[in-house]
């Protein structure tokens, strides 16, 4: 039995998820797949995500694995990564593109009128780099993790939740914004774990432990 499937929908960048993984459980079976058969059977199951959200959405229909993604996002632990966590809300800014709606909500572009500091200096998008993350509420993925510790960003969109129940954790870039969401048996990051160093793979090791409950 497949311990963790990484969704291998033509998008993303999945071999960094599944070495990350592999390294913080090396005893877990661990396998990129875009085989239905395998998602349906794997224990926990990955989305990573990355580029352009209207080409992320068109592979995965094409790849006839969107209801196998939704299927996991209800019955499993399910984690998002980057564009993995902007598609499961209703749409998106980008394309505009019809999304999961898993969650309700958008994901929207940074707004060029808002990236300014109050030094005047004036931030470029996308995000990319370091960025403090502000643990909203508790959470299981965030044992071990002291609130304010620095994931790594890459992004021009982030997710805006119509439910505030759902956020996780926010960012600064200047203004707040999501980029941690979390129900039930799913948890999802605007950051990338897998290039965040030893914060971002004690995420992953308490994903591989975590058994859906919030």
């Amino acid at each position: 039995m497949t311990d963790i499937a990484v969704v291998d929908y033509g998008m993303g960048n999945l071999r960094s998820v599944a070495k990350a993984l592999v390294h913080v459980a090396p005893e877990r079976n661990i396998v990129i797949t875009a085989d239905p058969a395998v998602i349906r059977a794997a224990a926990r199951v990955v989305l990573p995500g990355q580029s352009a959200m209207p080409d992320c959405i068109r592979s995965l229909d094409a790849s006839g694995l969107r209801e196998v993604v939704l299927d996991a996002a209800r019955t499993r632990p399910f984690l998002g990564i980057c564009l993995g966590l902007q598609m499961l809300f209703e749409t998106s800014e980008e394309g505009p593109t019809r999304c999961l709606a898993v969650f309700r909500g958008r994901a929207v572009r940074f707004r060029d009128e808002a990236m300014w500091l109050p030094s005047h200096e004036r931030l470029k998008v996308p995000h990319m780099g370091w960025s403090p993350v502000h643990q909203v509420k508790p959470h299981p993925l965030w044992a071990g993790i002291p609130d304010a510790t620095r994931f790594y960003f890459a992004h021009s969109y982030h997710p805006q939740p119509d439910d505030a129940a759902v956020i996780a954790g926010t960012a600064d870039y200047p203004l707040p914004f999501t980029c941690a969401i979390a129900r039930a048996n799913i948890f999802a990051t605007q950051f990338h774990p897998e290039k965040s160093q030893r914060a971002g793979l004690q995420l992953l090791a308490n994903f591989v432990v975590w058994n859906g409950d919030s």
